[in-house]
């Protein structure tokens, strides 16, 4: 039987797991109240990179799988942050993981910062660029020796030079 203080009670229930969920699903850069050496407007952001990078590196979004030609790349050389040029991974490090992002055993010294993202419902390590906290992707424990971690990047996010 429904009363009064039972539908009170339930509308309070799911009004606490909706602020709850708000939080989860949050897709707010976590960079923003971190400073870094590279910084930019919002605005110069968007003048400086395509519409999809901003997307991807400010907002911290997620292209689509498959579709970025650096998850192919194969030649010997250095992946950068395509928002500030870091040197972030070398081609030594990086593996076909088959789930159509670029993907790495190890960044290099001193390239990246870790933090913990609550986003989608899931628990999970985002990657950012040490210089310019550029959303890079995530980090997971399934990856191969000798480090067992597959950084999984997102393409947009990386710009390519051979050497």
């Amino acid at each position: 039987m429904m009363t009064r203080r039972n539908t009170l009670f339930s509308l309070g229930a799911i009004s606490a797991a909706l602020a709850g969920a708000r939080g989860l699903l949050s897709s707010a850069p976590a960079y923003a109240a971190q400073a870094y050496e590279v910084t930019h407007t919002d605005a110069e952001w968007q003048k400086l990179l395509t519409p999809d990078q901003y997307h991807i590196l400010r907002q911290a979004g997620t292209e689509r799988p498959f579709s970025s030609p650096l998850d192919k790349e194969k030649r010997t050389g250095v992946f950068s942050c395509a928002g500030c040029a870091l040197p972030l991974f070398s081609s030594t490090t990086k593996f076909d993981s088959g789930t159509g992002w670029p993907s790495f055993w190890q960044p290099l010294d001193h390239a990246v910062v870790e933090q913990s993202d609550t986003s989608l419902f899931m628990k999970r390590t985002e990657v950012l660029c040490r210089r310019c906290g550029g959303h890079l992707g995530h980090v997971f424990d399934d990856g191969p020796k000798p480090t067992g971690l597959r950084y999984c990047m997102n393409g947009l996010a990386l710009n390519f030079k051979a050497t």
